[in-house]
């Protein structure tokens, strides 16, 4: 999520990164485990993972006076499982918050 840091308090921040970093690591286990059977998985994921760091980028104005952006985790999730998309979500969303502003680390 883009929230800004400082926003939640830090022990959920804590319980979450806790949670997700399970979720990861397994995901990085599967990484691994497709990327050891098919020399093919690797130039597809990092195409799915920059295919969703492109789409996230794109914004379109929403009615509240917010914006709206698509996500692309679909695509990764149809050819990887939800584990390893998670694994692309987590540095496509370090990389927003880096290059793009677009919320904070911890949050």
């Amino acid at each position: 999520m883009h929230i800004m840091e400082g926003y939640l308090p830090p022990m959920w921040c804590a319980i979450w990164i806790v949670i997700s970093a399970i979720v990861v690591i397994y995901g990085i286990m599967q990484i691994k485990k497709a990327t050891e059977d098919n020399d093919d998985a690797l130039p597809l994921l990092a195409l799915s993972g920059a295919f969703m760091f492109i789409l996230s980028s794109l914004k379109m104005p929403s009615v509240s006076g917010s914006c709206s952006h698509p996500c692309g985790n679909g695509l990764g999730t149809v050819f990887f499982g939800p584990a390893v998309t998670a694994v692309l979500s987590v540095i496509v969303l370090l990389f927003q918050a880096i290059l793009l502003a677009h919320g904070g680390l911890t949050t």
